[in-house]
């Protein structure tokens, strides 16, 4: 569900990332090409970019409606430059809020996040996790949006704030949830502004580096030059450097999660998570095949 990108480079209009490309993001919002979950897009949009003389501080533009009927995103588009962007079009898991707050880009301090994926029986999902892995009960009484997404950004956001390497945080989020919902798909994406950091577990990831910038996103554009992301990987990225580690190198913290819980009732018709833990002593996931360690020059 949902397709999302990020770039990095010299300063673009916004539509050249959006609407101004043959099978870019707006046309993924209706005819995905990869999308493995779902086949429209429609559930909403935004997109998030760093203004010139604000600092770090990033502005978002979000609705609820699809991408393709908003007005306004044309001349927004063409009036808009960044050197760093974070998009997305959603397709709303069952049971999320419909309104444009559960609509990526998220944001906290320099970051913008999203989120292309599932986590079924979401709203047990912390009560699940090893207690050293729970936000602060603050980090979800301001849950901007109720929906798994915006659960998974309130249990990334304290490492970001702490100053840990964004990869490590991410990665050890996802194989942390994976342990206890080992049917979530979890593709995150997180920009500061100076750098881009993805994962790929479950979902489709791809990049491309052209003229000093790369493109991060859930499927390619019409433009040569696109990389497959592996499955089971990080991604971190900068204008002129592209590094793809195995998410089980990558974690930050490496004491063992406990296994799934056992069957309940779950709310809005998702599945209840699976028994039992594959293929480790330690009761976390056996990750994806990846490829070693690659760093690409961009």
């Amino acid at each position: 569900m949902c397709r999302h990108l990020a770039y990095l480079g010299p300063p673009v209009p916004l539509a050249r990332l959006l609407t101004g490309v043959r099978h870019g993001l707006y046309e993924q919002a209706w005819a995905p090409r990869r999308q493995r979950y779902g086949t429209v897009n429609a559930d909403g949009f935004g997109v998030g970019w760093y203004p010139r003389g604000e600092g770090e501080r990033p502005a978002r533009y979000r609705r609820a409606v699809p991408i393709w009927a908003d007005g306004n995103l044309p001349e927004l588009g063409r009036a808009v430059h960044s050197h760093a962007v974070l998009a997305a079009v959603r397709d709303a898991t069952a049971g999320t809020t419909q309104d444009e707050s559960a609509a990526a880009p998220y944001a906290d301090g320099p970051w913008l996040y999203s989120h292309n994926g599932a986590v079924p029986d979401w709203t047990h999902l912390v009560d699940d996790l090893a207690p050293s892995a729970r936000p602060p009960a603050a980090e979800l009484l301001a849950l901007e949006s109720r929906c798994d997404s915006a659960l998974l950004w309130a249990l990334a956001r304290p490492g970001l704030r702490a100053g840990e390497p964004a990869g490590g945080v991410l990665a050890d989020l996802v194989l942390r949830v994976a342990a206890v919902r080992p049917g979530a798909r979890l593709n995150l994406l997180v920009t500061d502004g100076r750098t881009v950091t993805a994962t790929r577990h479950g979902d489709t990831l791809w990049y491309r580096t052209a003229e000093g910038s790369v493109t991060v996103a859930s499927e390619p554009d019409a433009r040569d030059g696109w990389r497959e992301v592996p499955e089971g990987s990080v991604l971190r990225a900068t204008p002129t450097a592209v590094r793809t580690t195995a998410l089980d190198a990558t974690a930050r913290r490496p004491e063992p999660s406990p296994g799934p819980p056992a069957s309940r009732p779950t709310d809005g018709g998702a599945p209840p998570a699976a028994s039992g833990s594959a293929g480790r002593p330690d009761g976390r996931p056996q990750p994806a095949a990846t490829a070693p360690e690659r760093t690409t020059p961009a």
